[in-house]
């Protein structure tokens, strides 16, 4: 099944725009409780709840060997009509990123990843030519920092514009298989209207609306599409960590059943 075959599908079947980062802190999981078994309660407590998972390679490249084989026990774990997100933000030469490409996809099995654009489309061509996989592009991230480059201006023509902007239009000139996301911050909420109206039809994938404050009834309305959907909002330690206690997994399933429906009223709300 292609990469937005599964993401429409399990966002239909769990009536959810929901991502949860499986990220992982020693420090703030239940004592004694190993990482594998802390992803596997999260997963069993939540995956009706949820259209994606997303695993940041670094709170399990952290680990050394044994993160590796957590990555992949976990991947492996999560239910099949759900889909999976690789957040390496990958970027390197062609011949790497082609190794980067094979290890994401081929080894590890993610339905989707994310790549860094900044050394170009040779980057970024190997991860595309998976064609049933996703890609997705960092074009304006949730981070403070990513106005030292992404907001930076330049001429375009007779039009003042920016590199965020620059980024998404490259992306959308690349997606020629159909498999080119967007990951916008929601912190950036009128970037995202902006991109959104200009590429109406690409999955973005949205981080940001827990922990970084971004303003979720202004994600779910400017980052839709025209029928409520792609867009796959993430959230992670609101969610994994909202108990440090032995009920953590219902905890989560608490936190995330809100959140889904906080952001379906928002789907439901005239403009």
């Amino acid at each position: 099944m292609i990469f937005v075959e599964k993401l429409l599908n399990a966002s239909r079947q769990n009536n959810s725009l929901v991502c949860i980062g499986l990220d992982p802190d020693l420090k703030l999981i239940p004592y004694g409780l190993n990482i594998f078994d802390f992803n596997k309660a999260i997963i069993d407590s939540t995956n009706d709840l949820v259209c994606a998972y997303k695993l940041n390679f670094a709170f399990y490249e952290t680990l050394g060997v044994e993160g590796f084989d957590v990555l992949k026990r976990t991947v492996d774990y999560i239910p099949n009509d759900i889909l999976t997100i690789g957040d390496a933000k990958r970027g390197d030469i062609g011949n790497t990123a082609k190794a980067y490409a094979d290890a994401i996809f081929s080894k590890l099995n993610f339905d989707a990843t994310t790549v860094n654009p900044y050394l170009g489309f040779d980057s970024i061509e190997p991860f595309i030519q998976y064609k049933d996989r996703g890609v997705f592009i960092l074009c304006r991230t949730s981070n403070p920092g990513s106005d030292d480059f992404q907001s930076l201006s330049y001429q375009n023509g007779s039009q003042n514009s920016y590199l965020f902007d620059l980024v998404a239009t490259k992306a959308s000139r690349w997606d020629k298989y159909g498999n080119i996301g967007l990951v916008i911050g929601a912190t950036y909420p009128q970037e995202l209207n902006t991109i959104r109206e200009r590429f109406p039809s690409m999955p973005f994938l949205i981080p940001g609306i827990g922990a970084q404050g971004g303003d979720l009834e202004k994600v779910v309305l400017y980052g839709v599409d025209a029928n409520g959907e792609k867009a796959i909002i993430n959230s992670s330690r609101q969610i994994i960590f909202a108990s440090k206690g032995s009920g953590f997994a219902s905890a989560a399933r608490k936190v995330a059943t809100e959140l889904r429906d906080r952001i379906n009223y928002y789907r439901k709300k005239p403009i």
